[in-house]
């Protein structure tokens, strides 16, 4: 399993879907909340909200999502994680194309990470 001790700042950013059932809203149907973290700080550099119809985010999704990151850290990272079970094809040529070495590992590698930030999303959001 990854820590944050095992990074330096800036070094490494990894992805992950937050919400454990999809966020409904009324007028634009359910989507699913995917971010970005710096794995040193545990930081959420950036997010994107992608509709449950699409099976990952779009090329502008993933390109906002990295302008975005890179606008709060200053910088881009030098590696990407991407949980294995999460769809992210597009997302990971983008990452590459920018520069950035993808790692693909299984979501139980991501615990330290994954547990907390969705503890926190479920309080916020009532389960969603």
């Amino acid at each position: 399993m990854i820590h944050p001790d095992d990074y330096r700042v800036n070094q490494t950013w990894l992805i992950f879907k937050v919400n454990e059932v999809p966020i409904r809203t009324m007028e634009d149907g359910d989507f699913d909340c995917l971010v970005l973290m710096d794995a040193a700080s545990a930081c959420i550099v950036a997010q994107v909200m992608v509709p449950v119809t699409e099976a990952e985010p779009s090329l502008l999704e993933c390109k906002q999502m990295f302008k975005q990151g890179k606008a709060r850290k200053n910088q881009l990272p030098r590696e990407l994680i991407i949980p294995q079970e999460l769809q992210a094809d597009v997302l990971a040529r983008e990452a590459v194309r920018q520069g950035m070495k993808v790692v693909r590992l299984p979501e139980t590698q991501l615990q330290v990470y994954t547990s907390e930030a969705r503890d926190g999303f479920r309080e916020h959001f009532g389960g969603a």
